[in-house]
């Protein structure tokens, strides 16, 4: 089959999420023809879409990088495998990790940010977009080179079972710190525990944070991985150790624009002469492979686990994605095309 004769559907950002819950009415789903392959170019087909909660920040307004343009294609991860290619680096066949969006079938010239990390054949496509992925390596340089938990230490994660804080966290316990996670439900904090093996867990939703935190960590808290913000964020602040260390890696509480909290208590990191620190995983993008490494070898001695929620269907991208914001999914939420 010739390129001219595959459909590519699309989803295309219509119009801002400003506040609530993702709609279809933000996207339209599109069906356009794919153009021909020029020199130095290959086509992938996207096998599967990573969803993760910054591209909420990256649809609704500018951060770290420049708001999404409206009518281009929604951005997102992705686990595509080469189908034809005019580019001698890029072989028919492979299978590549590149952050190609929410469609079928993308021309890529391998150039750019994240633009062709190559998969082995061992490694699936589930572990290549979780563990090996963007939030994987975002849990391990975050805790190691920010967090650098002690053995002893006692160290808390927020978002304790998604995809970066559930890797996070067994990463502070392999240091043999005590690790705290927080999450949302008796079936996210029984996985922590049963599966993950962290020392303690609160269920946010049901149980008063900051009376928990104050009983399991009765001397304070030496490292805090924060994946969500707000009150949580607030609550760790009134019970830092000292010289406590604070990773900042996300705050999905407020992505949504529900809340527009303002923390009080950060004039304890004065008292307390802490630290808090913000990262992003593109800073450590010459040291991906070391963190692959470390990880694997941790995953082959099972030392470490991971989690993935799997959804089907293009079509459904919208919706997926909305799970991680009403806290629906266990682990990396993925999308299976």
């Amino acid at each position: 089959m010739s390129i001219d004769s595959k459909i590519n559907r699309q989803w295309i950002l219509k119009s801002r999420p400003t506040q609530g819950a993702l709609s279809n009415h933000n996207f339209d789903f599109i069906q356009s023809p794919i153009p021909a392959l020029q020199e130095g170019e290959f086509l992938v087909k996207n096998r599967m879409i990573s969803c993760d909660p910054a591209q909420r920040v990256w649809l609704e307004r500018d951060s770290y990088i420049p708001a999404i343009p409206l009518n281009s294609v929604v951005p997102a991860m992705t686990v595509g495998e080469i189908i034809e290619s005019k580019h001698p680096q890029f072989k028919v066949g492979s299978r590549i990790s590149s952050p190609l969006g929410w469609q079928d079938y993308a021309i890529s010239n391998g150039k750019g940010p994240f633009s062709t990390l190559p998969i082995p054949t061992q490694v699936t496509d589930e572990a290549a977009l979780s563990i090996f992925g963007m939030t994987g390596l975002t849990a391990f340089f975050g805790m190691e080179d920010i967090g650098k938990p002690q053995a002893g230490e006692v160290v808390v994660v927020s978002g304790a079972s998604g995809a970066t804080g559930s890797i996070a966290a067994q990463i502070a316990k392999l240091k043999g710190a005590k690790v705290i996670g927080i999450a949302g439900g008796a079936e996210k904090c029984a996985w922590l525990l049963d599966k993950a093996g962290i020392t303690a867990a609160i269920d946010y939703k049901n149980e008063d944070v900051t009376k928990r935190l104050r009983e399991l960590a009765p001397k304070g808290i030496n490292v805090y991985y924060d994946n969500v913000g707000g009150p949580i964020l607030d609550s760790v602040l009134t019970q830092l150790a000292l010289h406590a260390r604070i990773v900042l890696c996300g705050g999905i509480s407020n992505y949504d624009g529900k809340s527009n909290y303002s923390i009080h208590h950060h004039m304890n990191l004065v008292t307390t002469r802490s630290k808090m620190q913000g990262f992003l995983i593109s800073d450590y993008a010459s040291k991906f492979q070391e963190g692959i490494t470390a990880l694997a070898a941790w995953l082959k001695a099972d030392k470490i686990i991971y989690e993935v929620d799997v959804q089907e269907g293009l079509e459904n991208a919208p919706q997926t994605l909305q799970r991680l914001f009403d806290g629906k999914n266990l682990g990396k939420q993925l999308l299976k095309i």
